[in-house]
């Protein structure tokens, strides 16, 4: 029997990077094969060459025993694959069903048959055992059903090789189970599926065999009850490493900061709590449950109701009076508010901080040595590789970028640390890294808020948990009253 899929010696090259370096792999009907690596391994470049989303430059590919090479996603389509990506490619104002069509169009170009769609998506629904409101805007559903609405989508459209592409990123412990119990289904009625994850957990719980990517290259594929946790990260990374969080007890101080009542549009619809100095309080919850409205608010970048007070004094309404008030942030999304792609390591080394000494210097212009003795001092501390100053930001792997956005943040000496999803889409060997750091500021003194949807990372960091569901705080719990599934039902707003 013919191979679901059939990749060699794919290659693909861009201005100064082999992304797949002559890449070979294949996919068994009625599997579910994992696909791990490090953060600009070259996995999504790799799936977006299976998708048709871009050529590549050498190698071959087979789908189900004949040849492919798509032109497109419609030839990917028509070929039996489908993809749900990470972000969520859905046209938000349009009904679950609309979504499920688009493209398809059933009928003539005249009428839109939807009722055949409809009838369609319904036995679909029934075979799978899930359900999603056809007729609700997505806009107005959960994340969670985002998700299946994709996996609903690429179904209609008769894939029978689905990609998903860090698929649990945004869903509570619970839904994620879901997921797995579908996968594994589906691909027990003879299709097959690619599971891209950075969580291990998550990887040998679902998956049947692993290949792991480094460097553009494969350097092995396992099968899944052959492997370890331990093993698959030695793969990642080339090295040993460590993925348990060693951290003694927190011995909190003063108060750092208090809120209380706060509010913020359009999610964030009040929330008291305090952070002390020595302490990690972790903020548990899905995504799109206020826990951005709250952030910004805390770092001056959005307004807010209630009160809100650093070090016994009211949070000002900028970014800057924030910072120079004692605050730090780490940002959600680096690329958009850590770090500016353009500027080298040295410019932003000192982003937010150019204006106060030692960085300013003559007539307000930046103080050119200053700021390079100190790109310096963060590129070693925090092992920045290459250990360059000079090269532009955008010239760095994901992992090397957030040690330049979490090591400026933490080398201004802060009292408060706000750090927003710190570990996202970023390897197990910058993870490790990353972790180490935030309990060492811990140890000296530093009040940190960790707002993140890892539970993992939660669990590992925290010394207390509250749990954001709706816009508010359901819950707060010790790291020793929090399960996975306790916090799963919080975040899900089951409260009882």
């Amino acid at each position: 029997m013919a191979k679901a899929l059939v990749l060699k010696e794919i290659t693909k090259r861009f201005p100064l990077v082999l992304a797949n370096d002559r890449i070979s792999l294949d996919l068994e009907w009625g599997e579910v094969l994992a696909l791990v690596g490090e953060n600009g391994a070259g996995k999504s470049t790799l799936m977006k060459i299976v998708y048709g989303l871009q050529p590549p430059d050498a190698g071959e590919m087979w789908v189900d025993g004949k040849p492919y090479r798509p032109q497109s996603p419609l030839d990917a389509i028509r070929a039996g694959i489908g993809m749900v990506h990470q972000h969520f490619m859905l046209v938000e104002p349009f009904t679950v069903l609309e979504n499920l069509v688009l493209g398809l169009e059933p009928g003539s170009p005249l009428f839109l048959d939807l009722e055949a769609a409809r009838r369609k998506a319904t036995a679909l629904m029934e075979a799978l055992g899930f359900e999603v409101p056809l007729d609700e805007r997505v806009e107005n559903l959960p994340v969670g059903l985002q998700q299946r609405v994709e996996i609903l989508k690429a179904l209609y459209r008769e894939a029978r090789i689905l990609i998903l592409d860090e698929p649990t990123a945004v869903l509570t412990p619970q839904e994620a189970e879901e997921l797995f119990r579908f996968l594994r289904e589906y691909v027990a009625r003879g299709n097959a599926a690619i599971f891209i994850s950075h969580k291990l957990k998550e990887v040998l719980a679902v998956s049947d065999r692993v290949t792991v990517i480094r460097d553009g290259k494969v350097v092995g594929t396992v099968r899944t009850r052959e492997t370890s946790l331990e093993a698959l990260a030695r793969m990642m990374v080339g090295r040993e490493v460590v993925l348990r969080v060693e951290k003694t007890p927190a011995r909190p101080g003063e108060v750092v900061l208090e809120v209380e009542g706060l509010e913020a549009p359009p999610r964030l619809k009040g929330v008291s709590f305090q952070v002390r100095s020595g302490e990690i309080v972790g903020i548990a919850g899905v995504e799109g449950n206020g826990q951005t409205e709250l952030v910004e608010a805390l770092t001056g970048l959005r307004p807010f109701r209630g009160k809100a007070l650093l070090l016994g004094r009211p949070l000002p309404a900028s970014a800057r009076g924030v910072r120079d008030l004692g605050a730090s942030h780490v940002p959600e999304d680096r690329l958009v508010r850590g770090l500016v792609l353009d500027f080298s390591v040295k410019e932003n080394a000192v982003l937010g901080d150019q204006h106060r000494p030692p960085f300013r210097g003559f007539l307000g212009f930046l103080d050119d040595r200053a700021a390079e003795a100190h790109a310096r001092t963060l590129v070693e501390a925090y092992d920045v590789r290459p250990r360059s100053t000079a090269l532009s930001a955008r010239r760095f792997s994901g992992g090397n970028q957030q040690k330049i956005v979490v090591g400026r943040e933490l080398l201004r000496g802060p009292r408060l640390l706000v750090a927003a999803q710190p570990t996202r889409g970023v390897d197990v060997g910058a993870i490790e890294f990353i972790h180490k750091e935030l309990v060492k500021a811990r140890d000296q003194g530093l009040a940190v808020l960790l707002v993140s949807a890892d539970l993992s990372e939660i669990l590992a960091l925290s010394d207390r948990i509250l749990v954001m569901h709706g816009g508010r705080i359901v819950g707060e719990l010790t790291p020793e009253e929090a399960t996975e599934e306790r916090l799963g039902l919080l975040m899900a707003g089951v409260t009882a």
